[in-house]
């Protein structure tokens, strides 16, 4: 069909003026899709089926395992046990509960897969013991967010499932391990900038674990850790698929919290399941209405002429590239990164193809853009999240938070730029 200016203004226009107005973004997406759909004659009932279609995809019934794992291991003590594991790694270091923040994140974020929960379970515990022990408060709320955005990168990030589903199937399995490097990479770049900043602020090294408590704080820690293990050993050995792997990590996750370490009641599982329905109802209304807004946006032909677009600005791969990643960076900014991923991916991921760039690691590069995202004003949710659990204001480590950026946007620049990064470990693992 021919290029239909108006039809197009009205679902990227009437969905931006939906948000502006502060309409929750799933409900401006489908609002946006129901409004083109009149203007184009279209059945209304054809958005509710593609709502339904969606959602029609077996891998994403990983997605409530998943979220109902982290919760179950967020509400327990495995907090503590990971901080206590970090911290028998670099907590010997100047500015060391700076560091232990960091990995105990890097540890976490394989459990969770997701930052707000990192930041929530991590963060709780870090930022008073920090406080307590001379550090200030904007480097404390700074470490701790900056460090969170390693979950949705370090498996099982169910962002990457969506964007499998975004991107027509890409290999779960292959962006789970092509995730894992990145990850760790963030999170010794953090770590960088966390000792520079201790040293020049003079943040105190902790006293070292008596040797006796070792093997305990080892095996709690590992017991933890198995997790991880389990969903990607199951999936690359093909044992069984990541909608299995999540269901077994789920029991396991069960088992450990309440059977094993026996922090929690078994009446806890109540608020848990309540709080994993809650984020789960989020996440499958935000992919049902983003299924919806897709299909207009495949039927105007949106992708195409974004392509069109941005190759007629310059047919320069590098600058290219620096372009999404501007665009992905303002975007991450000012909307939620579960929506973007379902948005954006169909507009931009046959730019990144058609100059050559691996689906994989485009996806890479696309939830590592918007993770910086969860960290920046005006949306930020891990930021006002880490402010609230350090009881002080944007305003006051907007500033702190802006140095760990810097180390985070150099790994954004080797994600995009160097293959090896993202597809070393999938190409090894045969992904």
């Amino acid at each position: 069909m021919p290029v239909d200016p108006l039809a197009i203004a009205i679902l990227l226009g009437g969905f931006a003026a939906l948000v502006l107005l502060r309409i929750p973004v799933a409900l401006a997406l489908a609002l946006a899709a129901i409004a083109e759909a009149i203007y184009l004659g279209i059945p209304l009932t054809t958005v509710g089926q593609r709502m339904v279609a969606g959602l029609d995809t077996f891998a994403l019934l990983a997605i409530p395992f998943f979220i109902l794992g982290g919760e179950i291991m967020g509400a327990g003590g495995i907090s503590r046990r990971l901080i206590a594991l970090a911290g028998l790694l670099v907590g010997w270091v100047r500015g060391g509960l700076g560091m232990v923040n960091i990995g105990a994140s890097t540890f976490f974020g394989a459990l969770s897969g997701s930052s707000v929960a990192d930041v929530s379970a991590i963060g709780s515990v870090t930022i008073p013991m920090m406080k307590k022990r001379g550090y200030d408060t904007d480097y404390a709320v700074a470490v701790t967010v900056s460090g969170a955005t390693q979950a949705v990168m370090i498996p099982p990030s169910h962002n990457l499932i969506i964007y499998s589903m975004a991107a027509g199937g890409v290999s779960i399995g292959a962006l789970f391990t092509a995730g894992i490097l990145p990850g760790i990479l963030l999170g010794a770049a953090l770590m960088v900038m966390a000792y520079v900043l201790a040293v020049r602020r003079g943040y105190p090294k902790e006293e070292l674990v008596p040797l006796k408590d070792v093997p305990k704080i080892v095996a709690d820690g590992l017991l933890s850790l198995l997790m991880p293990v389990i969903i990607l050993g199951g999936i690359l050995s093909g044992v069984f698929t990541a909608t299995e792997s999540a269901a077994i990590a789920c029991l396991y996750a069960f088992v450990l919290t309440f059977f094993v370490y026996r922090d929690l009641p078994i009446k806890a599982m109540v608020p848990i399941l309540q709080s994993a329905l809650r984020t789960l109802g989020v996440v499958l209304f935000i992919i049902a209405a983003a299924g919806a807004f897709g299909y207009f946006l495949a039927f105007l032909q949106v992708p195409a002429l974004a392509t069109d677009a941005l190759l007629g600005i310059s047919d320069n791969i590098v600058v290219l590239l620096l372009l999404v990643n501007l665009l992905l960076l303002v975007l991450g900014a000012i909307m939620d990164m579960a929506p973007l991923i379902v948005i954006m991916t169909p507009i931009l991921l046959p730019v990144a193809t058609g100059i050559g760039m691996d689906p994989v690691q485009f996806g890479i590069m696309l939830v590592f853009n918007l993770a910086i995202g969860l960290i920046t004003p005006p949306v930020g949710n891990v930021l006002f999240v880490g402010c609230a659990i350090g009881r002080t204001s944007i305003e006051k480590v907007i500033r702190t938070v802006g140095l760990f950026l810097v180390p985070m946007l150099i790994v954004l620049l080797l994600i995009t730029y160097v293959p090896f990064f993202s597809l070393a470990l999938p190409d090894a693992l045969g992904q």
